[in-house]
Order: structure tokens, then C-alpha cells, then sequence
């Protein structure tokens, strides 16, 4: 068991610190509002995709592995809104800029959208089946659910205001709105080909 739960705390650290959709809308968060507005974002992260890991070894996974509609509505779903979401990072106006205000482009995400969001984020969904099809052995589901899914937490809130951190520190060499820009549109292609 000692040695399971080492290889599931690399593998959770391994894909939690790598770039993948999550990391870089926490980059990008912290880029554009800083630490503390970011911080929704932050938790939303760090608990809504262990929260994922946890229903999926409960048994959700057998839904996804069963029922091909579903499989295949949750990548039509998923690739959609990771579009959406590349185009309104590479969009996004410059901070403090006179278009900054309009809509919501400028607010930052709640907990509740980066929860979902992992719901339909491609890269998580394959991520969370591969670790409960490894770790868990259907003998006793909620320890092994949490078995699962708790090392993500303690790997999520390391890597998630790491990254926000990366993003508020990246700030300071943007002060033109050309950087921000250039900026953006290179986040915005990193966040599609992440997915």
C-alpha cells in the first residue's frame, strides 16, 4: 500500500505541475487579476478535479466506459467549450485598457466554472479514468475513492498557486498592450494544444 500511494502522489504531482488547461487558465487568471482574485479559481481547481477523480472511482467511470454517448457528448461538450475558452484568453483586453470593463471578459472565474470546468476538460477526464483504472480494485469503493482522489488535493494546492503566482510574477514584463497581446494569443494557442 506504502508503495501504491507513492506512485499515485508522483503520478498526482506529475499532472497537476505539467501544463494542461488548468494550469494555464490559472497563469493566465493570475496574469491578468493577480493572486487574491484568482483565488476561486485556485480552489476550484484544486478541489473540483479530485472531486471528479472521487465520483469517477465511485463509479461514474463505469458510465463513461459503458455508454458511448456519453463518452462521446462529454468530448463534443468538452472540445467546444476549450475553444470558446482559447478564444476568450487570446481576446482578452488589456488590463486597465478602456475595453478592459466590458463583459465578462474582465471577471475572473468562480469557483463554481473552474469546478465544472473539469468536468468537460479532456485532458482531466483522461487523467482521472487512468489513475481509478490503476489504483482502484472495486473491493471497497469510498476508501479507494478517497485513496484516489486525495492526492490530487495535496498536489492541487501546491501546483495551482504556483501557477497563479507564474502568471501575477509574468505581469510585470506586459506593460505595453502589444506584450499583453502577443502574450495572450500565445496562451490561447498553449491552452488549445493542450487539450
Amino acid at each position: 500500500m506504502t508503495e501504491e500511494l507513492a506512485a499515485l502522489l508522483v503520478l498526482a504531482f506529475a499532472s497537476t505541475w505539467t501544463p494542461g488547461p488548468n494550469n494555464l487558465l490559472l497563469a493566465n487568471s493570475g496574469t491578468r487579476f493577480g493572486f487574491r482574485r484568482t483565488l476561486p479559481l485556485i480552489l476550484g481547481v484544486a478541489l473540483g478535479f479530485p472531486f471528479m477523480v472521487f465520483c469517477i472511482a465511485l463509479g461514474l467511470g463505469e458510465l463513461f466506459q459503458t455508454q458511448p454517448w456519453f463518452r462521446d457528448g462529454l468530448r463534443v461538450v468538452g472540445i467546444a467549450f476549450l475553444g470558446w475558452i482559447c478564444w476568450r484568453v487570446a481576446a482578452a483586453p488589456f488590463p486597465g485598457g478602456e475595453d478592459e470593463g466590458q463583459g465578462a471578459a474582465a471577471k475572473p472565474w468562480r469557483f463554481w466554472q473552474a469546478a465544472l470546468f473539469q468536468w468537460v476538460n479532456p485532458k482531466g477526464w483522461a487523467m482521472a479514468l487512468t489513475t481509478v483504472a490503476i489504483y482502484a480494485k472495486g473491493n471497497a469503493l469510498l476508501q479507494e475513492a478517497l485513496f484516489c482522489s486525495l492526492p490530487f488535493v495535496a498536489a492541487a494546492c501546491t501546483s495551482s498557486p504556483s501557477w497563479t503566482l507564474f502568471g501575477a510574477f509574468i505581469r510585470r514584463f506586459l506593460g505595453t498592450p502589444r506584450r499583453f497581446r502577443i502574450y495572450n494569443l500565445a496562451m490561447g494557442a498553449l491552452l488549445a494544444a493542450s487539450g
